[in-house]
């Protein structure tokens, strides 16, 4: 339905639904006419919808959560907006279904991210993550457990194909090695969502020696470690702001025979995607090359997101292609070839302003490549 008032269009549960909307969709790779063909929506619509015009129906979160594999983090984002939004009118609403419970969504402490150090690296065909985060507790109750999401997508260009991959060899948790302290103790955690190429995991503030809550007033730093394979994880890293953060640094380490070029696209409530306002530091550092680049005061559900492309491949890769046909080879590289029915199609030009996220972010795209 229209929004009837600029309090609901303003509402932080509106522009938490959209914020969760627009990551997940650039996740999956799809423009905002490419979601409303699968979800059976118009373009007009989602585009409305993504500009808080329009509030969001409830089928239309069901189907855009399984489409994009999100993991029912829409259909909880489109809750609390429901919720919210009854509140703020006033009116008594009857649900379509009784509330389901939900550690994410209940009230909770407050916490604030005074710093967060997100680290990157590959080698030998596996990139690992190392986040660190001082947490500051605000509110007037003990924190004990923190909500972190791991997420992948080898083809992010290409939802089929990275739905098909993830079905025969999906993420697990042993590949994943996962690992987390707060300061010197180790972190104990439990599963809360686990599918094909999605994990969210609490992390607890206890382990076999006993619990240690995050109190009111208490700063401690937190860090967790995980890694995945490359043929896994795809080209592209980002970091969501969801908690109120005073500084997010971010640092991409590879290999300097793998020729990077690296770019960042920055998405918020208050601008479409764009490139980073700053550029992105490179270092070489003995054989490997560091990319460093952090933001200040960072707008809540704010997304920046990294992306490269390996102009060489590594040696394990370079072996195999040895054995390869020129044609296997393009197409290990994602290289459209001759007689593909796409390079007979003639391009179609955005539909402004409504495709106006999409043009910048291709544009932004070219221009770094």
């Amino acid at each position: 339905m229209e929004l009837e008032a600029e309090g609901a269009r303003q509402n932080p549960a509106v522009a938490a639904f959209i914020a969760e909307l627009r990551h997940w969709r650039e996740v999956a790779g799809y423009s905002q006419k490419a979601l409303a063909k699968v979800v059976g929506y118009t373009p007009s619509y989602v585009s409305k919808v993504e500009h808080g015009t329009v509030l969001a129906s409830r089928s239309f979160a069901e189907s855009a959560d399984q489409h994009l594999r999100a993991g029912r983090a829409l259909v909880r984002r489109w809750k609390d907006m429901h919720d919210a939004l009854v509140e703020l009118s006033g009116e008594r609403a009857r649900h379509d279904e009784p509330p389901v419970g939900d550690p994410q969504s209940a009230p909770g402490p407050d916490l604030i991210v005074e710093h967060e150090l997100a680290e990157l690296a590959y080698r030998d065909g596996t990139y690992q993550t190392h986040i660190r985060r001082q947490l500051r507790n605000t509110g007037a109750q003990p924190v004990t457990q923190y909500l972190i999401r791991i997420a992948v997508d080898r083809y992010p260009g290409d939802p089929e194909r990275s739905n098909q991959l993830y079905r025969e060899d999906p993420l697990t948790w042993e590949e994943i090695g996962l690992s987390a302290a707060c300061g010197d103790e180790p972190m104990s955690w439990h599963v809360k969502e686990d599918r094909d190429a999605f994990k969210e995991v609490w992390l607890l503030f206890e382990n076999t020696d006993g619990r240690f809550p995050l109190y009111p007033g208490e700063t401690t730093w937190i860090s967790y470690v995980y890694t995945v394979k490359a043929r896994k994880w795809g080209p592209w890293w980002a970091r969501a702001i969801r908690l109120p953060t005073r500084r997010l640094s971010m640092t991409m380490i590879f290999p300097a025979r793998l020729q990077p070029t690296v770019w960042g696209i920055a998405t918020s409530m208050a601008a479409e995607a764009s490139p980073f306002r700053t550029p992105i530091s490179r270092q070489q550092k003995d054989d490997q090359l560091v990319f460093t680049w952090s933001t200040d005061e960072p707008p809540l559900h704010a997304r920046y997101r990294i992306e490269w492309k390996f102009k060489a491949p590594d040696d394990g890769e370079a072996t195999n292609m040895e054995t390869m046909s020129p044609a296997e080879r393009m197409r290990s590289l994602d290289i459209v070839q001759e007689g593909a029915p796409v390079l007979a199609e003639v391009a179609r030009q955005f539909e402004l302003p409504a495709e106006a996220e999409d043009a910048r972010r291709v544009v932004s795209q070219l221009v770094s490549t």
